[in-house]
């Protein structure tokens, strides 16, 4: 299985997604005015500016296939974010789909379902 993510999301502001994203591991690739790229190995996620947006009322998602979730949940819960609340990050649990999944979400409020199949589920590619 390869990681991946292709997700195109909301940011109230791009310093405080950025600072955000970056103590997850990811650089700032790209930045302009009115689109941001960032990036953390292969997963990749751009940026639109929503300034007006309201993190509580968000419905924006993407999912993170990944082949070691174990890893990316250790890695990411250095940054010591609540299990409740925006932004969170939930403990790993097993899904009756055969998946291995987590959530994180972002100060804008978007959630990242983070997820690769549970031990015993590996299929290929």
């Amino acid at each position: 299985m390869r990681d991946v993510i292709t997700a195109n999301l909301p940011a109230r502001d791009f310093d405080e997604t950025a600072r955000f994203y970056e103590g997850l591991g990811f650089r700032v690739d790209y930045r302009d005015e009115g689109w941001m790229i960032l990036s953390r190995g292969s997963l990749e996620i751009e940026f639109f500016p929503h300034p007006q947006l309201n993190p509580s009322d968000s419905w924006f998602s993407a999912c993170v296939h990944v082949a070691d979730i174990e890893g990316l949940h250790k890695s990411w819960s250095q940054a010591q974010l609540p299990e409740h609340g925006i932004p969170r990050l939930t403990a790993p649990r097993d899904e009756d789909s055969g998946l291995r999944m987590f959530a994180l979400v972002d100060p804008n409020g978007s959630l990242l379902r983070c997820m690769s199949p549970s031990s015993g589920n590996e299929g290929s590619d």
